[in-house]
């Protein structure tokens, strides 16, 4: 069993920027998927980032080039640095890891607003 916690979420003004963390704890031994998604009210969960194996990362369009996902083993956590943050960035995040059971944190708010 994995558990999952988020953290690093707030208020911040459009163009503004912030750092998520996801802390891990259990038996991540065999974790081969780490991701962040977020979701909006009203909307369906969407997937942001992801990084595998050796380091392979994968962005959707809507957050390529301003958001960056990265991780330390050593820690087992999972980072995703947010910038030039946008109102329709609001939402609440979350990650995500897989082996062969799948595992959420419980979330934390982003709100991007002036």
């Amino acid at each position: 069993q994995v558990q999952l916690m988020e953290s690093g979420g707030g208020l911040v003004q459009p163009g503004g920027s912030l750092r998520l963390t996801c802390q891990a704890s259990g038996n991540t031994d065999r974790i081969t998927f780490m991701g962040w998604y977020r979701q909006a009210p009203g909307n369906e969960r969407e997937l942001l980032a992801h990084i595998r194996g050796i380091g392979i990362t994968w962005y959707a369009p809507s957050v390529r080039g301003r958001f960056a996902i990265s991780r330390d083993n050593s820690k087992n956590t999972l980072y995703l640095q947010m910038n030039s943050l946008k109102p329709e960035d609001t939402a609440v995040y979350y990650c995500n890891f897989l082996d062969h059971g799948e595992y959420w944190g419980p979330g934390t708010q982003v709100t991007v607003s002036s």
